[in-house]
């Protein structure tokens, strides 16, 4: 039996999706539904939390930074084994890059081109009729997009979710539910998101918790039933070729960023993940082949990575005859220090020259298309890679390393040389997510 899948979307971040979605996963779940859940757009840190919410793999499906075949086949192989896919939007349904139709990394693309629809999660506190007029218009922008159906989450008080009710369907909207105000439901954030799963105390019974608002809420039967199928595609090669056969890759809560497609992939074409602990004074396994260092937190742990002194001499030796690769915070730690919050400095593996600041923030955030200047863990000198840049720290001291790549925005415009390379040490601040055809598309 083919799975089927929903999208659970919102007006704007802030609605609820996120507790929404987590529930739904695990109320089908403890109704006995094979359930897998997914993230549109690049956002690392949700599907970690799907992952605890379902037992399985969670994985991002980004229309902007994927080729169309890698989407359809990540698509696929999460519903391999699964009875119904859940996908969360990233922000609001339509959000995304002003791109060509199909590839703006909004949860609508994923709509449009796999016939999946959507529930839409409204936040409805401050209003009760004027809800009808936002579900109206999400129903009629865009005839290619179905809107199954409504939750109202939010709600005050019976005379609340009646009022929203009855003028939603009065417009032939469905309503699947509606959740009371509950402060319990929300997820704690942190200055790049919802603070990591890994990090959440208690979040087995919190996600319990939320399972059993939905289940007290929500119409499970009528959402599995607007839930559709789609046409599977087969999975194409890695979308970044594995760095080596043994990958060390640094995992703690330092270093979590690490696109579950990504691994998955690497796995797949037969290469082994070592896993290790830099905040644990932790080096990298000498066998293995290469090291990548994925983004993370480490402005929150400058003292401890400071003090792993076993840690930063054994990535050195390990630099010395093989690749090492870091992204975003895995980059901040190649330098040679950073500045946190408070304006401390804390020293750093000086494998590269710069040195980052927590303290001059400066956000960064959006799609990057970089062009790699030379071979390194990611890719080889000439192709363009795909992914997404996203932190607050900045560089204040640049070093006099080369740079590793060209980067532009979603729209192409040029925005210089980033990262740095030194013998067989690379890094920018960019998370790659997959090698761009040669053809572009």
């Amino acid at each position: 039996m083919s799975p089927r899948a929903i999208i659970v979307g919102a007006a704007r971040s802030g609605s609820g999706k996120t507790s929404v979605a987590i529930g739904l996963m695990r109320a089908l779940r403890r109704r006995g539904v094979a359930v897998a859940g997914a993230k549109s757009g690049p956002d690392y840190i949700d599907p970690a939390f799907h992952a605890e919410a379902t037992g399985r793999p969670g994985v991002n499906l980004d229309s902007w930074a994927m080729p169309p075949a890698l989407l359809g086949g990540l698509l696929g192989e999460q519903g391999a084994d699964a009875d119904m896919v859940v996908i969360e939007s990233a922000m609001g349904l339509f959000d995304g890059v002003h791109h060509e139709q199909g590839r703006t990394g909004s949860a609508a693309d994923l709509a449009r081109r796999f016939g999946i629809p959507v529930l839409l999660v409204l936040d409805v506190s401050g209003q009760s009729q004027t809800a009808a007029a936002i579900a109206h218009g999400f129903a009629t922008f865009d005839p290619a997009v179905t809107i199954a159906g409504v939750v109202l989450n939010q709600v005050a008080s019976d005379r609340h979710e009646a009022q929203a009710r009855a003028a939603i369907e009065q417009r032939g909207i469905r309503v699947f539910g509606a959740i009371r105000r509950n402060p319990e439901m929300a997820l704690p954030e942190r200055h790049l998101g919802l603070v990591q799963a890994r990090e959440h105390a208690a979040l087995e019974a919190f996600i319990e918790k939320l399972a059993m608002v939905i289940e007290a809420s929500i119409d499970l039967d009528r959402i599995v039933e607007a839930a559709s199928t789609w046409p599977a595609d087969p999975l194409p090669p890695a979308a970044i070729a594995p760095p080596g056969q043994r990958i060390a890759i640094a995992d703690d809560v330092a270093f979590a960023f690490l696109y579950p497609h990504l691994g998955r992939a690497w796995r797949d074409a037969g290469a082994e993940l070592v896993r290790f602990s830099p905040l644990a004074d932790e080096a990298p396994d000498p066998s293995c082949d290469a090291c990548w260092l994925p983004g993370g937190y480490p402005e929150l742990h400058g003292g401890a990575l400071a003090a792993a002194a076993r840690f930063r001499e054994g990535l050195v030796r390990f630099a010395g005859t093989k690749p090492v690769h870091g992204e975003c915070g895995g980059f901040m730690v190649l330098g040679r220090a950073i500045e946190d919050a408070e304006g401390k400095l804390h020293r750093m593996t000086g494998l590269l020259g710069h040195v980052t600041s927590f303290t001059r923030r400066k956000i960064n955030l959006g799609y990057r298309r970089a062009t790699l200047l030379a071979d390194c863990a990611v890719g080889q000198a000439g192709q363009t890679v795909r992914g997404h840049e996203f932190h607050y720290s900045r560089v204040i001291e640049p070093g006099a390393d080369e740079a590793l790549c060209e980067i532009a925005d979603a729209a192409g415009n040029s925005l210089g040389r980033s990262g740095g390379r030194r013998g067989l040490v690379t890094g920018a601040y960019f998370h790659a997510i997959a090698t761009e055809p040669a053809d572009g598309v």
